[in-house]
């Protein structure tokens, strides 16, 4: 028998899934909306603010014209793209992505 085999095997060894709780669902779907709503708020405060520091640069432009606003568009901007990524990437695995990482982790057992 192999490991896909056993996989597959466990989630019919028992019959059909029984119907998930609904209580422990509707926390994770506050959960998400939570975090949907919070990277919203940091998504607007960051082009508001560096808006600003855009405009600030348009104003007082130095003679050299460096557009010293790139500083705090790209240090900030990996912050809210991390932050989109914890909130958008999905939450659980793929039943495919399990058995292929128990596969690999089988090959480099033996």
């Amino acid at each position: 028998m192999s490991i896909h085999d056993s996989v597959h095997d466990a989630g019919t060894a028992h019959g059909p899934d029984p119907e998930p709780d609904p209580e422990p669902l509707r926390g994770r779907a506050v959960k998400a909306l939570k975090k949907r709503r919070d990277f919203t708020g940091h998504l607007l405060v960051y082009l508001m603010v560096n808006t600003f520091f855009v405009v600030i640069w348009l104003v007082t432009i130095a003679p050299d014209g460096f557009f010293w606003p790139v500083f705090p568009l790209v240090g900030w901007g990996i912050g809210v793209a991390m932050n989109a990524w914890d909130v958008y990437r999905p939450e659980e695995f793929s039943e495919d992505e399990i058995a292929a990482e128990m596969r690999r982790l089988d090959q480099h057992h033996r």
